[in-house]
Formats: C-alpha cells, structure tokens, sequence
C-alpha cells in the first residue's frame, strides 16, 4: 500500500526547505563579521593607494 500524504504538510515543508537554502545564500553571500568587512576595505584602500603612487603623470600637451 502507498503511503498518505497530507498535501498541506507536504506544501509547507517544501516551503521551509526553500527558506533555509535561501538563508543559506544570503549567509554565504553578506553573512561577514566586523573585521572581515574592515580588513576587506583597508586591503582595497591599500592597493588603490599603491596603483596611484604608481601612476605615471605623461604632462599636458
């Protein structure tokens, strides 16, 4: 015999696991601490400085 389904559990477990993959995702993509977003932002303010203290002036002509 097959087994019963009641289609309301059934639909709002679905729901919930669509919800933790989502929370997955979003703690993946913008889940960072403090420090991390600071270390992240000085390491870019770093190179920027190092490319424009590199940077070649060729004169206005």
């Amino acid at each position: 015999m097959t087994e019963i389904v009641n289609l309301r559990i059934a639909r709002k477990a679905r729901e919930r696991r669509a919800a933790q993959s989502a929370a997955a995702e979003n703690r993946a993509k913008f889940g960072r601490t403090k420090a991390e977003r600071h270390t992240a932002q000085a390491e870019t303010a770093r190179i920027d400085r190092t490319l424009d203290g590199a940077r070649i002036d060729r004169g206005e002509s």
